[in-house]
């Protein structure tokens, strides 16, 4: 079905090929899954397929790439439209209508297809990615997750031979990854689609696929096999090198049934991990401003997270106060629909929460309320003693910043470098601060490069050193995992660890389970814009099936979260 001879991809700025001498074949009616480090080319080899490399892109294309024998060089995107579906890591990139049914309908509509079948195939996608519910609502009242559901319904609907997915479900939540990952193998099995798809959380998908494409070495083989050469592999094949399993298991059933004498190695061990740090610190009601005064902020309208000039010395007296952030009873209504109900969340400086729930449960709702976005309609919320919908952007920047979803909203400069340098500058840190900080989140990456020509992980990681430039004593972070791979991801732990060891509050929506049992001292879980639970991580994590971390399942009832525990106890 997808031939490549042969093929190179080189950008005009770049002195090295994206791609380079990539020569396969994926069969019809399999799903390849591709892996690899973030920036080693994946999205380049998915947009090869589709065309959109380099008629798109630019860049140089050598070499022939061919899918159900047409030519990619000499058809353009439109011309393989009827071919080949695409979703790519920005789903809001992708929408052209604005409401979910018409979206669906869109690429049916531009191919001519009978009203009839239309109507039937937008029903079928509605029920099979649980979009039923909002088939008549606006897409830019949707959450991140369910625009990626309805990104990837849009591409269903025309039926496509080929299926090109870019990071499916990094925007979803463990329940409707599931749902999507379903239908996926519905298509592969049943319609015999061909399935293309690039994903970071391996913990999700590798069990699915029937090859793995390892880039850049372009190594194609069976996943367990793939797996056991990988640099970038999910938690249950890492326990499996731990153990000296062989092969490696892909699965948690797997696993389980291979893990009795590993249980009994640990058997009557503790895990050491995330424990609150200031135990009780978040009980107080109001608390007083902090008692070092802040230096004036230089940050710029629009950006929000900087404006920081935050020394360690006042991350170390913060210790000492009452809680950083205090929501109680907040309620946010947004239209008709009742976002948040009723919420109480005390955060205490030097605890990392996490909050999870599914997709539309109030999760970046809340965030936007903690940094005066939103203002509540019930309740209050107080952040370092200041209603933050009633305070002045540049005092409240200097307390709380927040990374959203979408990072190129914190991203205007040309280079990363200028992006670096206006960092240092609106924080009041010395130059290099912030380029310190992007060399240890992604290593590698050239001062001149643009922001729009990094990967979405890579643009995710400089957004995050811009707002950590002026170490905010209140970090908020939107997915702050999404697009990045494994390295970069323990990367990003071992910062914001420091950074909550430095006395920072930390709150992260996240729908990462791996993320929360590492890093996280307490999990609130939302539904419908009610807190359900809130408690130490083992105790939350554990008891849900949905938000449970492999390491937990394979190894329960013993509480071990992750393979970090593991290794440490053996």
């Amino acid at each position: 079905m997808i031939r490549f001879e042969n093929v190179s991809v080189r950008y005009r700025e770049d002195t090295e090929p994206t791609l380079r001498n990539v020569d396969l074949t994926v069969p019809e009616g399999e799903l390849v899954l591709l892996v690899g480090p973030s920036g080693v080319g994946k999205s380049t080899l998915l947009g090869a397929v589709s065309g959109l490399v380099p008629h798109f892109t630019g860049g140089t294309l050598t070499g022939r790439v061919t899918v159900d024998g047409r030519d990619t060089r000499t058809h353009p995107p439109r011309e393989l439209a009827d071919l080949v579906g695409t979703v790519g890591q920005d789903p809001s990139a992708h929408f052209v209508t604005d409401t979910v049914e018409d979206e669906l309908a869109y690429g049916m509509e531009s191919l001519g297809l009978a009203p009839g079948v239309m109507r039937r195939r937008v029903e079928e996608t509605l029920d099979l990615l649980g979009l039923a519910e909002l088939r008549d609502r606006p897409i830019a009242t949707l959450s991140g997750g369910q625009r990626q559901r309805v990104a990837i319904g849009s591409v269903l609907t025309p039926h496509p031979k080929v299926l090109v997915l870019d990071e499916p479900t990094s925007a979803l939540d463990p329940s409707a990854a599931e749902d999507v990952l379903a239908v996926l193998q519905r298509l592969v099995q049943d319609l015999g689609t061909t399935v293309l798809l690039a994903e970071h959380r391996l913990e999700r998908v590798v069990q699915y696929a029937d090859r793995v494409l390892l880039l850049p070495q372009a190594v194609m083989g069976p996943p367990a096999e793939i797996m056991s050469v990988s640099p970038v592999h999910p938690p249950v094949v890492s326990l499996g090198r731990l153990a000296g399993w062989s092969p490696l298991p892909l699965t948690v059933r797997d696993a389980r049934r291979r893990a009795a004498p590993l249980k009994a190695r640990l058997e009557g061990r503790t895990p050491t991990g995330p424990s609150s740090p200031h135990a009780g610190a978040g009980t107080g009601d109001a608390f007083p401003a902090p008692a070092t005064a802040p230096a004036p902020a230089r940050g710029r309208p629009g950006r929000t997270g900087r404006g920081f000039p935050f020394l360690r010395r006042r991350a170390e007296a913060a210790i000492t106060t009452a809680p950083l952030l205090h929501a109680e009873s907040l309620g946010v209504r947004r239209g008709r629909v009742e976002a948040l109900r009723r919420v109480d969340l005390r955060v205490a400086p030097g605890e990392t929460v996490a909050l999870m729930g599914r997709n539309g449960a109030g999760k970046s709702t809340l965030l936007s309320t903690f940094v005066g976005m939103i203002e509540p309609t019930a309740g209050r919320v107080l952040v370092a003693g200041r209603a933050p919908h009633r305070t002045a952007p540049g005092e409240l920047i200097r307390q709380v910043g927040l990374v959203p979803q979408e990072p190129r909203d914190l991203l205007y400069a040309d280079t990363v470098a200028a992006e670096c340098t206006a960092a240092d500058a609106d924080a009041g840190m010395p130059p290099g601060t912030c380029r310190a900080l992007v060399e240890e989140l992604l290593p590698g990456v050239a001062d001149d490069t643009h922001p729009r020509d990094l990967s979405e992980g890579q643009r995710l990681a400089l957004a995050l050193a811009v707002v950590l430039t002026g170490r905010p004593p209140l970090l908020l972070l939107d997915e702050p995992t999404r697009g990045l791979d494994y390295a970069a991801k323990a990367r990003l732990v071992a910062l914001l660890r420091g950074l909550a060891t430095d006395g920072h509050a930390i709150v992260l929506a996240t729908h990462d389970v791996e993320l929360a049992a590492e890093l996280a001292h307490r999990v609130v879980i939302l539904a419908e814009g009610e807190v359900v639970a809130d408690g130490p991580t083992a105790e939350v994590v554990v008891s849900s099936p949905a938000f449970s971390p492999q390491v937990a399942k394979i190894l329960a009832p013993q509480p071990w979260l992750t393979v970090e525990q593991v290794e440490a106890a053996l």
